[in-house]
């Protein structure tokens, strides 16, 4: 059996490989694999594993993709993204990996014989725009305000139709603001949503761009890791009524996240903050109304609990997401 990971050396991804690698399948039930298919621009070079086959490139370079598929693939984890403000700085860069780059993928694989490829989506919240309604559910409309999100909300539906075709085996995942990201370039806007983490842990000082008001969706790393695990592990039938979900998350007020930093990590974290908020960046990522994702809870998608395993989740070195 052969995964695909695009995006395999990105935040999600390198997290995500570990675990792939640790537990030798896609989930309990699952055959073991015997190649992991790694494509990125660039490569984890610690990586020393026999199963391991990296492809280096963008995945807008059809000779890349040409690559990456020149050997039947199984299952494919497709991660790798422009995100939303890099899309919205470079077009027609957003233009090739978002969205043609994706078309290219779904291309090959309906040229692969039976049976069809399981292929799990990454998309984002951000397909619903900003900003939101009163509240969020499986009848929301998708009214993205970012090219990121146009590009996302198209992949679903084609990500459905070649589905429908019986082509792939698709299931489609929105994220969340996904942490603790490291302090990297990453063309995210909400990157303020991980830099909090550790800075109060380190014991920093931190000047966070929205109130301690502002009330944001959040996710560790470790519990999207279970849970895009958990999407591709899912039996066909459990998805032939629906392939979408918005995933569970913690609704919170920034306040309440430095509460929970204060309780780890010392109360003194309280006076590191400061708070200078910027109109534009609360509107969009400080106003995240009540989610209702009943629909992906039933099927067995979660998220981190409470606030305090919010925290421990994303400062783990150890990507486990425990309840």
């Amino acid at each position: 059996m052969n995964v695909l990971i695009t995006g395999a050396n990105g935040f999600v991804g390198r997290h995500l490989v570990r675990r792939l690698l640790r537990a030798g399948r896609i989930g309990a039930g699952q055959a073991p694999f015997s190649r992991l298919t790694l494509v990125d621009l660039e490569a984890d070079d610690s990586i020393d594993d026999a199963r391991v086959r990296v492809v280096r490139g963008s995945i807008a370079d059809d000779a890349v993709l040409r690559e990456a598929f020149a050997e039947r693939v199984d299952h494919v984890i497709h991660l790798a993204s422009i995100p939303g403000g890099a899309a919205e700085k470079s077009y027609a860069l957003g233009l090739d990996v978002n969205l043609r780059a994706t078309l290219a993928m779904l291309e090959l694989l309906r040229a692969q014989p039976a049976p069809p490829t399981r292929f799990t989506f990454a998309s984002t919240i951000a397909v619903y725009g900003s900003p939101m309604p009163a509240l969020v559910n499986d009848a929301t409309p998708m009214r993205p305000g970012l090219s990121y999100g146009a590009h996302k909300l198209v992949d679903e539906i084609l990500v459905k139709d070649y589905s429908r075709r019986g082509w792939i085996d698709g299931r489609i995942v929105r994220l969340p603001g996904i942490v603790a990201r490291l302090a990297e370039p990453t063309g995210l806007l909400s990157a303020f949503m991980s830099d909090i983490f550790w800075k109060l842990r380190d014991g920093e000082r931190f000047t966070c761009p929205v109130s301690a008001d502002a009330v944001a969706w959040w996710m560790s790393v470790g519990c999207c890791v279970d849970n895009l695990l958990h999407a591709a592990a899912l039996d066909e039938k459990e998805v032939e009524m629906r392939r979408d979900w918005t995933l569970p998350v913690l609704r919170l007020r920034v306040a309440e996240l430095v509460d929970a930093l204060a309780r780890r990590y010392g109360d003194d974290r309280r006076d590191l903050v400061s708070y200078a908020p910027n109109d534009a960046l609360e509107q969009a990522f400080g106003r995240f109304p009540p989610l209702d994702a009943s629909a992906a809870e039933r099927i067995g998608f979660r998220h981190d609990g409470d606030v305090d395993r919010l925290v421990v989740n994303a400062c783990a070195r150890d990507t486990d997401c425990t309840p």
